[in-house]
């Protein structure tokens, strides 16, 4: 897979989202101009082993439509599967990434996620340690896990978390949908984030690259157009890439 460097080059980059934005309607571009200013990645989410697809692809449209922009999933025993009839198009404006393929794949993602300043945070209807409503967003940002209904998280993440969180039930059924319980969680949490003084958007150059990745998500034609641009310009594929 070829990186393109001419998206770290902020001028480049600038100037063909201008030339994309041209071949897309006017309200279209505002649209996704108007949802890139509420994007975030200071609340993210984790996915551990989550066996039914329709969960895991219920959480990716919840996410999105909470302005939350990645999402990590952890493979265990089941393979990560993206359900088209749940997502309803949702995935193609999220950042997803994958952990797979080494003997402990929490470990990987747990790792992953710290070294880039996250707390790892585990949800769980067995601990007292905090309600979602009380959890304090302002200590920095935060990675959330969600296991399956089933066995819940692993070993591995609780042994490894730096907070726990649970949500208020009142009933006699121990637990809700994983689905239904990350909608609860990351609803809250992004009430909260908007409500604080928190800074969760996301900076320039992070909006700038999104921003292109949707504007060729919306396009059909974006590589033929792409390739106009640069022919205009007069960059050889050589330098592209």
């Amino acid at each position: 897979m070829h990186s393109k460097r001419y998206i770290d080059d902020p001028i480049i980059r600038r100037e063909l989202i201008d030339f994309l934005s041209g071949f897309i309607l006017e309200r279209r571009v505002s649209q996704i101009q108007n949802v890139l200013k509420e994007r975030t990645r200071y609340v993210t989410v984790v996915l551990e082993d989550i066996y039914q697809s329709q969960n895991a692809s219920a959480v990716l449209r919840s996410c999105e439509c909470l302005g939350i922009q990645d999402i990590h999933y952890i493979e265990g025993v089941h393979s990560f599967h993206i359900n088209p009839q749940v997502v309803i198009g949702s995935s193609k404006w999220l950042t997803i990434r994958n952990y797979k393929g080494t003997d402990n794949n929490s470990i990987k993602a747990i790792e992953s996620l710290k070294s880039n300043g996250y707390r790892i945070v585990a949800t769980s209807p067995h601990v007292n340690e905090g309600s979602i409503n009380d959890f304090d967003l302002d200590k920095g940002k935060v990675a959330v896990f969600f296991g399956t209904e089933k066995s819940g998280l692993s070993q591995t993440v609780m042994k490894n978390a730096d907070e726990f969180i649970s949500i208020p039930m009142f009933g006699f059924t121990e637990s809700y949908n994983i689905s239904v319980s990350a909608a609860i969680v990351m609803y809250t949490l992004i009430k909260k984030l908007r409500d604080s003084g928190v800074d969760y958007k996301l900076q320039q150059e992070e909006s700038e690259i999104l921003l292109l990745s949707w504007l060729k998500a919306t396009s059909k034609n974006w590589e033929m157009m792409e390739k106009r641009f640069f022919q205009e310009k007069n960059i050889a594929c050589s330098e592209k890439y």
